[in-house]
């Protein structure tokens, strides 16, 4: 079907993964009502691949965020969004079909991206807030990207495809990965997740102490390679003076957040960088400077901070609720404010602060 219709781009992926899996034909999953006639998947297929080394598991590549057919986009260096996922997940030696979760996972992330406009890069990293497969016992609550080490870029008659593959992670890896970086972090743990093979029973990486003291060294020695933050709950309110009163001016954050913030000060500000957190309506910029001192206009505030401010600053956010004083910035200050975690129908889970 694909050649009568013409799939230049389906084709070379095609040809890519039989230069790595030979003559095995794949489970493959096909959309039957495609998303741009309503349907609820944005991806035209994934295909399950079962793969034996370095241990038996489950390789899934997307069909879908790439042009397969004809060229459309104006780029003519890159296809589609630039790339497709893998995914790569551990299996029982004699287990003959995949998952239905991880297929829906996989679905989950096109509608993400097809819905925000938002890509995936080789060190990105996503919180899924929640288990990444629903309703198992697993740690893993979040996802890390990087490049497929079987799979590398190629070229099709639609532009460059590079193959991402997405790995779960657990939530203190997630937040070394945004104190330090991505990738840095899954080198420092590649004999213990091998191709990057997701193992929902695993516990954190960070409990292996020589794993632990690379991550503490890198970061430390290097700072931290998040630069922008995306916040849920942000929001600036501007003082206010009156006869009887005086309200400071406030920046409102999330509890679920405000830990992570505290830790990428340190690993941005003291190493000279500025962090940029981006809010539904807001935007908050912490950046160096030779005193503190706060600027806003719009939707934007910008908030300098020496090494002492900064420091102090980071010991002072916690996630719970209270009113932090900017340190040396008279009438300013920061609340946290309760997050609260739902589920995919909206029901609060959790509730954090």
């Amino acid at each position: 079907m694909n050649e009568e219709i013409g799939a230049p781009g389906w084709d070379a992926i095609d040809q890519e993964l039989e230069r790595l899996y030979g003559s095995q034909e794949p489970k493959h999953y096909g959309t039957l009502i495609s998303y741009a006639l309503g349907g609820q998947d944005p991806l035209d297929g994934i295909s399950a691949y079962k793969a034996e080394s370095p241990i038996p598991h489950w390789h899934f590549v997307t069909y879908g965020f790439s042009e397969l057919y004809e060229k459309e986009s104006e780029d003519q260096e890159v296809s589609g969004f630039g790339f497709e996922l893998t995914f790569r997940l551990q299996r029982d030696a004699d287990e003959e079909e995949p998952p239905a979760w991880a297929l829906n996972l996989l679905q989950n992330m096109g509608r993400y991206v097809f819905g925000s406009g938002n890509v995936f890069r080789s060190g990105d990293y996503l919180d899924a807030n929640g288990p990444i497969c629903l309703g198992a016992d697993t740690q893993l609550t979040a996802l890390a990207f990087a490049e497929d080490p079987e799979l590398p870029a190629i070229q099709t008659p639609n532009g460059q495809v590079e193959f991402l593959e997405m790995t779960g992670i657990t939530g203190d890896e997630l937040e070394a990965m945004q104190t330090w970086n991505t990738l840095g972090v899954l080198g420092a743990a590649e004999e213990h997740i091998p191709y990057y093979i997701t193992d929902l029973t695993r516990g954190s990486l960070l409990r292996i102490p020589p794993v632990a003291e690379k991550i503490r060294q890198g970061a430390e020695a290097e700072g931290s390679s998040t630069g922008f933050l995306f916040v849920d709950q942000l929001a600036w309110e501007p003082g206010k003076s009156g006869w009887f009163s005086k309200q400071p001016s406030v920046v409102k954050m999330g509890a679920k957040q405000a830990g992570i913030i505290a830790k990428l000060l340190l690993g941005r500000i003291l190493k000279g960088r500025s962090l940029t957190l981006v809010g539904p309506d807001t935007r908050v910029v912490f950046e160096p400077g030779q005193k503190p001192e706060l600027k806003a206009e719009g939707g934007e505030v910008r908030i300098a901070l020496d090494d002492q401010a900064a420091s102090e600053l980071s010991r002072s956010l916690a996630p719970k609720e209270s009113v932090v004083p900017l340190p040396s910035v008279k009438g300013a200050a920061i609340q946290i404010v309760k997050t609260q975690i739902k589920d995919s129908d909206g029901n609060v889970v959790k509730v954090i602060g």
